[in-house]
């Protein structure tokens, strides 16, 4: 096997809500400026009078049948279910008074609970009671006789408890971070009334916690358009605007640094075809954190130097020395000098003047590399490549680099 040598000189990247009645969709809120403020329904008005409630208006001109129509359309509110260990124990529970007094006593718990901050209690007092009057609901399905005889004002009255229940418990589930059963508790309750706007106010809180701003928007309009003034509502319009803002500049570096990573990368390559340097990479590259072949000190000029993390091998001892960054005019003599000695060469064989260092060839042979010769001159002859962005060079101390060479042609015709 032939070695050549290199001589010393010089080198040549939601929620939708609900939908409306109306046939025009709600504006963008995406500029209201107004601070949010967040309030439990007590729901003292809608016991009082149902004429006063906000389902009041939306049931006008619909019959009870319609509302349980709709009603029936969420799979929150489907009655055609098999048997569970839930209805059954609800079915077991011996609580006093109608379906109706019972889920209003849960609620007012709820409420309770809600006031102080125990949004876990005031959650289950809630969904009680959302089960007493969803299991009235199936039994109306499936033909059951119900407690409100067929009594339309009573259907209604735990119509509106369900809306309030549903709504409050959405509030339970935002402050406990339960942001998509917030959004189907709202969902839920827009489907007895779509103009229930604390619905709309959670609905979109929830949405823009999880960054679906698009919803959140949709959300957060729907409610407005029914109450302009209302500053919860104002308050989520103004904080979209913000994260819509901040989702729009990060995208923006994104972006940016994409197209700077591109450009880097089509530089990085310019760089190497004009100085004739041949790089491959193996489909199972080293881990070198962030070693890497670059140019500095801009990594977009290619008239910048380029820099090769390079790894020293002692093939007589099987150690190495890793070099994280070697500038292509630095030459060999460079890194020997503050690298040799090393300190587990006891015999004292490694030292700057009395090693020889050598390249592997494309085709398998070695070139040897003076200590004056710069890193460019070895790799622009394209004899040599970088593999896997690493330059690698054998060193071995002159005494024993005829015996190497000769062990190393007999290894490689081996194919070892």
């Amino acid at each position: 096997m032939k070695i050549e040598e290199i001589k010393e000189g010089n080198a040549p990247t939601s929620i939708t809500a609900p939908q409306d009645a109306s046939p025009t969709a709600p504006a963008s809120t995406l500029n209201p400026t107004a601070p949010a403020e967040t309030a439990i329904d007590a729901d003292d008005a809608l016991m009082d009078a149902l004429a006063n409630s906000s389902i009041a208006a939306d049931m006008k001109g619909k019959s009870v049948d319609e509302i349980l129509a709709e009603i029936n359309k969420s799979p929150l509110f489907m009655t055609e279910l098999e048997e569970n260990d839930d209805i059954a124990a609800l079915q077991a529970l011996a609580y006093e008074g109608t379906a109706l007094e019972v889920a209003t006593g849960f609620k007012e718990r709820g409420n309770e609970e809600y006031v102080v901050k125990g949004y876990k209690d005031a959650k289950e007092f809630y969904t009680k009671g959302i089960n007493v009057l969803l299991l009235e609901v199936r039994k109306r399905q499936t033909g059951e006789k119900t407690e409100d005889n067929g009594d339309k004002e009573e259907v209604k009255k735990q119509i509106a408890i369900l809306e309030t229940s549903l709504v409050n418990r959405a509030a339970c589930n935002l402050e406990l971070k339960n942001y998509r059963s917030c959004i189907q508790d709202c969902t839920s309750a827009l489907k007895i009334n779509n103009k229930n706007v604390k619905a709309y106010y959670r609905s979109s809180k929830a949405l823009l916690m999880l960054d679906k701003i698009v919803e959140a928007d949709d959300a957060c309009a729907r409610g407005l358009e029914i109450d302009p003034e209302n500053k919860a509502l104002l308050g989520v319009a103004k904080e979209l605007v913000k994260k819509n803002e901040m989702i729009a500049a990060k995208k923006k570096k994104e972006i940016e640094r994409e197209v700077r990573k591109r450009t880097e990368e089509i530089t990085l390559r310019t760089a190497l075809k004009a100085r004739g340097i041949k790089v491959r990479r193996t489909e199972q590259p080293p881990e070198m954190e962030d070693a890497r072949i670059q140019l500095v000190p801009d990594p977009v000029d290619p008239t910048s130097t380029l820099s090769f993390p390079a790894v020293l091998l002692y093939p007589l001892h099987l150690e190495s020395d890793f070099i994280k960054s070697w500038g292509e005019m630095e030459p060999m003599g460079h890194h020997l000098d503050y690298i040799l000695p090393v300190p587990w060469d006891r015999a004292g064989e490694y030292t700057p003047a009395n090693v020889e260092c050598y390249m592997e060839t494309l085709k398998g042979g070695l070139v040897k590399v003076g200590r004056k010769v710069t890193l460019l001159k070895v790799l622009s002859t394209g004899n040599v490549e970088v593999v896997d962005e690493v330059v690698k060079v054998f060193v071995v101390p002159k005494t024993k680099a005829a015996a190497w060479v000769i062990d190393f042609k007999t290894k490689k015709a081996a194919g070892k």
